[in-house]
């Protein structure tokens, strides 16, 4: 882990989402965080030690998928698919899609595995997953203010965690998508996840905490910052991913944020390969852009 001396700064941004606003001094106190997320041999070693169940993997309750047909309702997880050609990027169901089998051990599929990715970060864990390891480990998962300022290293108000331009030089910091999304990648690991460390480290000596997967956050999310001494309420409930448009509105399940961008971060779909840049996702949902790393207290 990586000591991280606390500090002031300009939280959020004002040029980019809504939800990034408003930009407000933020202080946290120092913190220690693992200086690369945590990988397949990392979850391995838990899974082995506590014989772990990830939320992927269980049997699912009817109750919480109103609308699925019973028969629908297997062990699974959300996974990325290229499109063939231009799609509608209002339409999220253009490129994800929910399979069966879809799990840590196996992140698109019951056909992928992960022994030639030893070293990339674990993906396909929901928050459940993501606390208990950390509780395992002796660690927990960091807040929003403690990713951002640490994304930051240092570099406090720029756009990037490198400066203002997204390819300094010509050249990709961080692992996101290169060209259109979602079907042409130019980039230099394609559509998925790099092994960590593939990119420089920032200013604290922190890898990955931009790019390559989308990393949960202890906080709540709500659609506007929460600023020091207001309450954090969750903004509300999410339709369930498995619901069909047609179907009823789906659980209400807590929502967290999610910081760092990931390997599908594209400036003209999602750009949000920033230190400001925040995203739900629901409790209970595992995708192969979702990873995460350990804080601890000093």
């Amino acid at each position: 882990m990586v000591r991280i001396d606390g500090g002031t700064f300009r939280m959020g941004s004002d040029e980019f989402y809504p939800d990034e606003q408003p930009v407000h001094e933020r202080t946290v106190a120092g913190f220690l965080l693992d200086r690369y997320a945590v990988t397949n041999a990392d979850f391995t070693r838990f899974v082995d030690a506590t014989d772990y169940v990830t939320v992927a993997e269980r049997p699912m309750e009817p109750a919480d998928y109103p609308g699925v047909a019973p028969e629908d309702l297997v062990p699974g997880a959300m996974v990325f698919t290229p499109s063939d050609g231009p799609v509608d990027l209002r339409d999220w169901r253009q490129w994800w899609r929910w399979e069966p089998g879809a799990q840590w051990r196996h992140p698109e599929g019951r056909e992928s595995g992960i022994d030639h990715r030893m070293d990339h970060p674990v993906v396909q864990v929901a928050f459940e997953d993501a606390s208990a390891y950390a509780a395992w480990a002796g660690k927990r998962l960091p807040t929003e203010a403690e990713h951002e300022f640490a994304a930051r290293g240092g570099v406090d108000g720029a756009r990037f965690a490198w400066g203002d331009e997204p390819y300094p030089d010509g050249e990709a910091r961080a692992n996101s998508w290169i060209g259109r999304f979602p079907y042409d990648n130019r980039g230099r690991f394609g559509a998925t996840t790099a092994p960590v460390g593939s990119y420089p480290a920032n200013g604290y000596g922190l890898y990955d905490l931009i790019g390559n997967t989308w990393e949960w956050t202890s906080d709540y999310y709500a659609p506007r910052h929460t600023l020091p001494g207001q309450e954090a309420v969750d903004a509300g409930a999410r339709v369930n991913l498995l619901a069909s448009a047609s179907a009823e509105p789906g659980s209400r399940i807590p929502r967290r944020v999610l910081k760092g961008g990931s390997y599908l971060c594209s400036p003209d779909y999602c750009l949000r390969f920033r230190p400001a840049a925040r995203s739900p996702q629901a409790d209970d949902t595992a995708t192969t852009h979702i990873g995460f790393r350990c804080a601890a207290d000093v």
